[in-house]
């Protein structure tokens, strides 16, 4: 499978704990994150819901791009989550990345 750099935001619930993350394999990063296969912060507080993603051209443009959204205050990273995800939807679900 080619690799295909993203950035990703998990929530623990609608409006709940945020996280922000950089992978090159986001369906397999949610598997490991769903499986509490990741240890810190998303296994401690149980954040395993995927909010908003952005696929990125390069894994160095994916992590600038992280870096840039940790910088930012809350309301501007809820802000972009629901320019993009009104509902805070599990994308994972919907875009079946996923098997149930």
């Amino acid at each position: 499978m080619p690799k295909q750099p993203a950035v990703y935001i998990l929530a623990s619930k609608y409006n709940g704990t945020l996280y922000i993350g950089v992978t090159s394999n986001l369906p397999q990063r949610m598997v490991q994150h769903r499986e509490e296969m990741v240890e810190g912060f998303s296994k401690k507080y149980s954040i395993k819901m995927l909010v908003y993603f952005e696929i990125c051209e390069d894994i160095r443009s994916a992590i600038a791009r992280e870096k840039s959204l940790k910088g930012i205050m809350r309301a501007k990273k809820i802000a972009l989550i629901e320019a993009a995800n009104p509902d805070w939807e599990d994308l994972v679900m919907k875009l079946e990345l996923l098997k149930p």
